[in-house]
């Protein structure tokens, strides 16, 4: 028998859990009974959110304005930025943000003091992170996570992996991309323990899987990032958009090897933190008039082009010269990794560092109620493309969007929530006549090969040819690993490897089609190609 749900939720971090814990409590205060399902494919608190450091922007001084953060993030996302989408977020984030401070979330205040402790990030005009320590992500995904445990209307299910969405293509009928009925009914999910695919049936799903950082190889996303949601909308016929605009984070911790990377936050930049080369010399100031805190696609284009030039594979983060005592106070996680990993003392050493894929600012496309194209599909979080972060996310943005967009998701949930008819004829999983892969070394090697594509010819810098070389490659893989998938009985590798595929090629073909440099996205071969950096180098 279906596992039958008002409302089923992929993904446990901020988007899931916020919109997850919005309904419990409008259908209890109302004493309605429903059911709501929460799946995850490892443990609950293993999600983006966890592992976002810095903090989380909001207009929350005198001194500040809406205006001032509007213009901000407009700038920081070269005009590409929905403005209507811009004015939402950012005028409705004081009130997501003080809902999850009622729910338990601390953030930092000054000294002795009530105020809470403000940040100030690359491309802000103020100061207006709230943080906790540098492990803000993790404080707010355990309040959410002990919120949402306390509404006996939600059920977590842990170790459970959304294999496929359901749509009317399995009631027999034939859907196409721009087709305005198409419906979504919940999803086909994996339960891992038993490798057993079952219905999930939901009257309204919501795609809340966070982001595609292991198509690259170097990533401070979680393992789980490999591009499960967008993959699944795009196969139900989703509309995705802007997935050629990946965020680099400029400072990873440079570990050889090591997956994923351990973040030096943009805090560090904001606390005081100087970008060197190797030499010891600072270089900032032949990019940017706002040095270290230029916004991210700037900088890591900068130190990208540093190391193109020298030939070393890192530039430095110098924070000697910074109230040390403080330094700690604020960043404990950072200090610690740094002291015990690498042996470094930030009183004297200079941190190693180099740009990561960090973040993704398209995915599947959704209007201002998190809507996709496809009724009672929802998505919210990284894997959606909102409109607000335009051709580059202004620092601190990210758990903001998550947040409002989980209310906004909720509130229009709760209002069609009469309209949703579900069907009652929808068929079993069927993997007749497939098997249990012998040889899965393939999609290890297979993965290998569409990491080093990606990071070698749809990184920082881009050019036509790299990416026409891109595209032929991946469709071999393609192919192959169709052919596996075909053959196989679902498990997660298989499955996450065929998302990885997936969300790759719309990378690569947004970007082939993206004939301007904007934001995120840099092609050497585009005819407004950055005279500013003549240095960069082919390699």
């Amino acid at each position: 028998m279906p596992h039958q749900f008002d409302f089923l939720v992929i993904g446990s971090g901020i988007a899931g859990l916020s919109y997850a814990t919005k309904l419990a409590m409008h259908f209890e205060k109302m004493q309605q009974s429903v059911r709501i399902g929460v799946i995850t494919k490892v443990q609950a608190d293993e999600t983006n959110t966890k592992y976002a450091q810095g903090g989380i922007a909001a207009v929350w001084s005198e001194d500040d304005s809406f205006e001032k953060h509007i213009e901000d993030t407009m700038i920081a996302g070269d005009f590409l930025s929905d403005r209507h989408i811009v004015e939402i977020v950012v005028r409705e984030a004081p009130g997501r943000i003080q809902e999850l401070i009622d729910y338990g979330t601390r953030f930092d205040k000054e000294h002795g003091g009530t105020d809470y402790d403000l940040a100030k990030e690359g491309g802000h005009s103020d100061f207006r992170i709230l943080h906790f320590k540098d492990i803000t992500g993790a404080e707010i995904e355990r309040a959410l996570l002990d919120k949402a445990n306390s509404l006996k209307s939600i059920e977590i299910f842990t170790h459970f992996y959304a294999v496929e969405l359901i749509t009317r293509h399995q009631l027999g009928e034939t859907v196409h991309r721009y087709d305005t009925d198409n419906k979504c009914f919940g999803a086909y999910v994996l339960n891992t323990q038993t490798g057993k695919v079952e219905r999930f049936m939901a009257k309204t799903t919501l795609l809340a899987t966070g982001g595609i950082g292991n198509i690259y190889q170097s990533t401070t996303n979680p393992s789980i990032a490999t591009g499960d949601g967008i993959a699944m909308a795009y196969r139900a016929k989703g509309i995705c958009k802007d997935m050629e605009f990946i965020q680099f984070h400029p400072t990873a911790l440079y570990e050889p090897g090591k997956k994923p990377n351990f973040l030096i936050s943009e805090a560090v930049r904001g606390f005081g933190g100087v970008l060197r080369t190797k030499k010891g010399e600072t270089f900032m100031e032949n990019y940017d008039s706002r040095l270290s805190l230029a916004p991210r696609d700037i900088v890591a284009r900068a130190i990208d082009s540093e190391m193109k030039k020298s030939g070393d594979p890192h530039v430095y983060l110098d924070v000697t010269h910074c109230d040390y005592e403080k330094f700690v106070e604020h960043f404990p996680t950072i200090t610690a990794y740094c002291h015990d990993h690498l042996g470094l003392d930030l009183r004297k050493d200079y941190i190693p560092v180099v740009p990561a894929q960090h973040y993704l600012c398209g995915g599947i496309r959704v209007n201002e109620w998190g809507q996709t194209n496809i009724q009672f599909l929802y998505a919210v979080g990284e894997c959606s493309c909102t409109g607000l972060h335009g051709a580059n996310r202004l620092a601190s943005n990210s758990l903001l969007e998550a947040v409002v967009f989980g209310h906004r998701a909720y509130e229009k949930t709760v209002e069609l929530f009469d309209q949703v008819i579900s069907p009652t004829t929808i068929p079993e999983w069927n993997d007749a006549g497939t098997t249990h892969p012998e040889e899965l070394v393939l999609v290890t090697e297979m993965k290998k090969e569409l990491e080093s594509i990606m990071s070698n010819y749809v990184g920082i810098v881009r050019t036509n040819r790299r990416l026409k070389r891109a595209i032929d490659r991946l469709e071999l893989i393609y192919l192959e690993h169709e052919e596996l998938y075909r053959q196989s009985k679902v498990s997660v590798p298989i499955c996450e490897l065929r998302n990885m595929i997936e969300v790759a090629y719309l990378v690569i073909k947004m970007a082939m089609a993206r004939r301007e440099n904007t934001g995120l996205h840099f092609n050497l071969d585009n005819v407004n190609h950055d005279a500013s950096m003549p240095q960069m180098q082919l390699h």
